[in-house]
């Protein structure tokens, strides 16, 4: 018997000849409903390709987790698909799985089967490595927010998987954009779509406690996209520097153009990061893959301040090439990877160049050709100014750069005019700034008594600047302890609060865990809703854990660590004091 119907209006896509001995009347109604109701959907110029009749069988004696297989030219689906699907006139999962055996099918008998599809690939997780001819990862680790983790099997399977969910989800086009795209074009045709949720949204995990953590982004206010190299510095980690991009985001009611980068407070930063907080990671756990890669969306003050005041390293902002549907595409990607990626962090192949590459890589197809495959941040910059995809024009007058954001020069320059004030008046031996704040604070509290108003203010800008240094520092030697075998030596509520601000951070980084399972791909407007109560919960509780930490994990921290801090504190406190009584006899107005 074939059942099968016309494909948008035309001649049936695939002659399907169902065998129905077996089957009940019910179950055969049940089967041309279904196979009319696929045969409608699939694209007409499947019947060019599978041009032999193709014989479906549903069978009693498929394994229990097998719903279908296809053999040659036959199908064999799970006969209780039908059963469990009385009273309906096409059941879901029966439709799903023969389109998605039917996919199997078209692949294998076209010459470019689509699942070898590089696009495709790329879409689907299966990601360039960073060295030329190394071919692909084998391993997909977009592994949150998936409709099926069969997807992940090969990328066969992903073809087949997506199929179904491109042919019966009205809101496939919504929450993978992309790939919805990609299969229009391969189909020739789009099926009917839902209304998307407005812009892309992301969890983002900053340390301003006054900001949602759900934040809303409209590609439209996104005049340019820069890539944001941190200078190198003398650390193994960071010698190449760190790679990010820079989101030039107009603020409301000012149109798309170049005022908009005066609009800072407004800019963000998509940042792959091996860890919430972390600047500088374990060089030994970075090399062995033990850090989770994600991708952070971050406030551009916050980066700046983190850079140039506590790393003491410059930025550089350089302009991309991107027209405005490749900055939206680049978006759309940045919002598939932030909710479905959960990759590992690795020094030399998957580090914030590689990942930064591949975002590019992935979003725009131009760029797969450009040559921009690098294994370092300086490197990745020198390649997108080669292929004429950022412009380091930009860079060339320092002042200009530095009064139009393109460039944000690092803060040491400053401190070191902090100390040659203090220098002066002081009499202290000639040193590098830097090695003046990595001193010891009672050494550096000598020369305290000894100053005037105007060296007790750059010894204060100082002390609070070797305070931020240490501060960072004691955050990292925690989480090394904590994950050392060292960390029962820790007070028990200190060990507490040290997991519940780890546990907070991990779930803000990989956000997909905020929402209940049944979603995938880009959450659509339901779930946004209960997504934007959870993050605010959830970023309330690491903020309150992050400020018991500053309270009572000083007793975990090694001794030097901690004595430094607190030496360090008390000369804030006296230069303050100390600031305060210059003031007073100079006849000043009182600070406070």
């Amino acid at each position: 018997m074939v059942l099968g119907v016309g494909a948008f209006g035309t001649a049936s896509a695939v002659e399907l000849i169902t065998r129905t001995a077996s089957l009940t009347p019910d179950e055969v109604r049940t089967a041309e409903a279904v196979v009319a109701t696929v045969n409608s959907r699939l694209p007409a110029s499947w019947n060019a390709t599978l041009m032999h009749p193709v014989t479906l069988e549903w069978r009693d004696d498929l394994p229990p987790a097998v719903h279908g297989r296809a053999l040659g030219h036959r199908l064999l689906l799970r006969r209780d698909l039908l059963a469990t699907a009385q009273g309906m006139d096409t059941p879901r999962p029966a439709m799903a799985a023969l389109i998605h055996e039917l996919a199997h099918l078209y692949d294998r008998a076209t010459a470019r089967a689509p699942s070898r599809d590089p696009r495709l690939l790329d879409l689907a997780g299966w990601q360039v490595r960073p060295l030329p001819g190394a071919g692909r990862v084998t391993s997909n680790a977009f592994t949150d927010r998936s409709p099926d983790m069969y997807e992940l099997a090969r990328p066969s399977e992903f073809f087949a998987v997506n199929l179904e969910h491109f042919l019966l989800d009205a809101d496939y086009g919504c929450r993978r954009p992309a790939l919805a795209r990609h299969f229009a074009a391969l189909s020739g045709t789009t099926p009917p779509a839902a209304t998307c949720a407005p812009g892309q949204v992301f969890v983002q995990a900053g340390a301003d406690p006054q900001a949602t953590p759900l934040l809303q982004l409209d590609a439209r206010r996104v005049y340019a996209i820069d890539y944001l190299l941190a200078e190198p510095d003398r650390h193994p980690m960071s010698r190449w520097g760190h790679g990010m991009l820079r989101l030039v985001i107009c603020a409301p009611g000012r149109p798309p153009g170049p005022d908009c980068r005066l609009d800072l407070a407004h800019h963000q930063v998509l940042s792959f990061r091996a860890f919430v907080d972390d600047v500088q990671v374990s060089s030994w756990r970075g090399l062995t893959g033990a850090y989770p890669s994600r991708l952070f969306v971050l406030p551009l003050h916050q980066v700046i301040d983190e850079y140039t005041r506590v790393e003491l390293r410059a930025l550089r902002s350089v302009p991309l090439a991107l027209n405005p549907e490749e900055i939206e595409a680049v978006l759309e990607r940045a919002a598939q990877v932030h909710w479905s990626y959960d990759g590992r962090y690795y020094f030399l192949t998957g580090n914030c160049a590689v990942e930064t590459f591949r975002l590019l890589h992935d979003a725009v197809p131009r760029l797969a050709d450009a040559g921009l495959r690098s294994i370092t941040p300086t490197g990745l910059l020198q390649r997108l100014q080669r292929a004429g995809i950022a412009d380091g024009s930009v860079l060339a007058d320092h002042a200009d750069a530095l009064r139009n954001g393109y460039r944000f020069d690092s803060l040491d320059a400053h401190y070191q005019a902090m100390l040659d004030i203090a220098r002066m008046g002081l009499g202290i031996p000639g040193r590098h700034v830097v090695d003046w704040l990595d001193a010891s604070p009672v050494e550096r509290g000598r020369w305290i008594g000894r100053a005037d108003i105007r060296s007790s203010a750059a010894l204060l800008l100082l002390e609070e600047a070797s305070l931020r240094r240490q501060e960072q520092r004691a955050r990292d030697e925690l989480k090394r302890l904590l994950f050392s075998s060292s960390r029962s030596a820790m007070p028990a509520g200190t060990l507490d609060t040290v997991r519940e601000a780890l546990h907070s951070a991990d779930a803000l980084s990989r956000p997909a865990r905020l929402l209940p399972s049944g979603g995938y791909g880009l959450p659509q407007a339901a779930e946004r809703d209960a997504l934007q109560s959870q993050a605010r919960r959830l970023g309330e509780r690491w903020r309150q854990a992050r400020a018991q930490l500053q309270v009572d994990a000083r007793a975990a921290l090694p001794a030097p660590r901690r004595l430094a801090i607190q030496a360090t504190e008390a000369n804030i406190a006296r230069l303050g004091e100390q600031l305060r009584r210059l003031n007073r006899e100079a006849g000043g107005i009182e600070l406070r």
